[in-house]
């Protein structure tokens, strides 16, 4: 193994660091654009109902984090290993098939 190997191989407890690490970020992200959507309503319609902003942010919130948190998933899936350990069954189906 070279050195540049050991370099790029990620144990299962660097990939979940990478993962909180980008979970973090994208948090910060996602108030980020629930600030400015609210910002732009309250701009563009002047005050609207208490109600209607709470809702509105959580749904822009909550979608963003949960985009961010299943595509963070799969990348923590490939980088530590987890999608090679998968037997792949489908290749004894294709070979009966023939």
């Amino acid at each position: 193994m070279t050195d540049m190997d050991e370099r790029l191989e990620m144990t299962a407890a660097d990939s979940w660091q990478r993962y909180r690490r980008l979970m973090r970020w994208m948090t910060l992200a996602a108030l980020g654009a629930t600030l400015a959507t609210i910002a732009g309503l309250w701009w563009a319609q002047g005050p609207l109902p208490w109600l209607f902003l709470v809702f509105t942010a959580g749904g822009i919130f909550f979608s963003v984090v949960l985009a961010a948190a299943l595509m963070g998933l799969v990348f923590l899936s490939a980088a530590s290993g987890h999608d090679e350990q998968i037997q792949d069954f489908s290749e004894d189906d294709d070979d009966q098939r023939q």
